[in-house]
């Protein structure tokens, strides 16, 4: 396992870029692509994200947890830990966007402010414009609001029975709604996509690989020592959009239930194989600079990529889409050409990401040394 001196496992860094990657490739390309990139990257990041924060908890209870006020210390670093990183960038943008009145920001400021964006899309089985992807946010933040009870309170050794009865329920979760609805509809799928609970096999999976790497060492590097398992997930992932593209419905069982559990299997393989460490091609893509730098700035690469363009949402007067016809004012030969606009798009969400980072958001995080667990 290569981690730098502050024991930051500098693979993650590479996971992250690939999971913000997926991401852009799926909103860049969206008028010629039917692949869900977007949703393997998001299910990536909640696996991560589980993975991070069990491991991080676990610990913070084996120092805190018999000490006088422990859950109290335990549940204050926690919190403000994850509110300096999260908070203060997440704040910034919905004040801009409220500032310029940018549709629907300040119809629906309490969802955005509470983290509910997920719960009103499910509520309402729609869509929120160019703020859609803040309710992957809004899920992790959810989330964070029982998982310290959850790892707190329950004994080690009683967890991962606790864990895979999360796993279950989010997988039960879309499969009895989905079977319960006999058309089918793609607002129903919102409910099955956005939902917290339908994302709690990510998470479980995610706290497990904790528990493992803390608990059960050996059977952590047993389990991911090899690459094989990554590329059996990934393909089992595939087969699993080539079972959904072959049924006459868009929205059906595999796209709508089993994609997420196998989304959640290739990340659980590719997270836990880049704790140990990748050798040979893969390790020098994941310890690149480059893949590091995207990653360490991937969650304003994800926060901004929507507001810099989006394909549906962005009207004629917006900076970019008045940038692109200055451009073909002087080269029209480029005009309509998916690859340029991505590539623009992906330069600009990486400078204002950039902007944001070194400019805010690493300033503010600095903060979270006073808090160390």
């Amino acid at each position: 396992m290569r981690t730098t001196t502050e024991g930051h496992i500098i693979q993650l860094d590479g996971v992250r870029f690939i999971a913000v990657g997926l991401v852009l490739v799926d909103h860049l390309f969206v008028a010629i692509n039917n692949i869900p990139y977007g949703a393997l990257g998001v299910t990536i990041f909640f696996v991560l994200s589980g993975f991070l924060i069990s491991r991080i908890l676990l610990k913070s209870k084996e120092k805190t947890a018999g000490t006088p006020g422990g859950f109290k210390k335990y549940l204050r670093k926690f919190l403000i830990r994850r509110t300096i990183r999260i908070f203060p960038v997440y704040y910034l943008i919905i004040a801009l966007l409220f500032a310029f009145n940018v549709p629907p920001v300040r119809e629906k400021l309490p969802w955005l402010a509470l983290y509910g964006t997920n719960i009103y899309m499910a509520l309402h089985k729609s869509w929120l414009g160019s703020v859609d992807h803040l309710w992957s946010l809004a899920v992790e933040e959810q989330v964070y609001l029982f998982f310290p009870f959850l790892i707190f309170f329950i004994p080690k050794n009683r967890l991962i029975p606790v864990l895979g009865v999360m796993g279950i329920f989010g997988f039960a979760f879309r499969l009895f709604y989905y079977l319960s609805i006999p058309d089918f509809t793609p607002a129903h799928w919102i409910v099955t996509y956005v939902s917290t609970p339908a994302c709690f096999d990510s998470f479980a999976l995610g706290g497990l690989m904790a528990w493992l790497q803390l608990y059960k060492n050996e059977t952590f590097v047993k389990l991911f020592n090899k690459s094989w398992p990554v590329l059996v997930a990934l393909i089992a992932w595939i087969l699993v959009q080539y079972w959904a593209k072959s049924l006459d419905k868009t929205y059906n069982i595999a796209f709508v239930v089993f994609d997420r559990t196998l989304s959640s299997i290739f990340g659980f393989f590719l997270i836990g194989r880049s704790v140990i460490g990748f050798r040979g091609w893969m390790a020098a893509f994941l310890e690149n600079p480059v893949s590091i730098y995207l990653g360490k700035i991937s969650y304003g690469l994800y926060l901004y990529h929507n507001f810099v363009y989006n394909h549906f949402h962005s009207g004629p007067m917006h900076p970019t889409v008045r940038l692109f016809r200055k451009i073909y004012q002087y080269i029209p030969e480029l005009k309509g050409s998916v690859a340029f606009e991505a590539l623009v798009v992906a330069l600009l969400t990486i400078l204002v990401a950039s902007v944001s980072w070194h400019f805010f958001e690493k300033p503010i995080n600095a903060l979270k040394d006073k808090y160390a667990y």
